[in-house]
């Protein structure tokens, strides 16, 4: 039995600990739907949006994308301006959402 004070942790993941630059390795999750308003001559427009959000898995950084809808095209373009601001990433670790699962093949 340990001592009250010794805590029995598992090993992080190398890539959580491991030096490397920042947005290296990232996670990839969906925030939910918001809602944005647009002026237009014809009047006011409501449009349904979401948010990639991208997260570094080292530093926990966060990089944050709109998206206009939860196809695979809409995540695709979404990870090419991230990549086109942040560079080349080595692993993309996800929830293996549809979308994200389509955008794969």
């Amino acid at each position: 039995m340990t001592a009250a004070s010794e805590q029995l942790m598992v090993q992080l993941p190398l890539i959580r600990v491991a030096v490397a630059g920042p947005f290296l390795n990232i996670g990839v999750d969906y925030v939910s739907p918001f809602e944005i308003q647009s002026a237009s001559t014809t009047g006011k427009t409501i449009t349904e949006c979401y948010v990639a959000l991208f997260i570094c898995v080292a530093t926990k950084t966060i990089h944050l994308e709109l998206v206009s809808n939860l196809t695979s095209e809409a995540f695709i373009a979404a990870l090419k301006r991230f990549i086109d601001r942040r560079g080349l990433i080595d692993h993309l670790y996800s929830d293996n959402g549809s979308n994200f699962v389509g955008a794969n093949s």
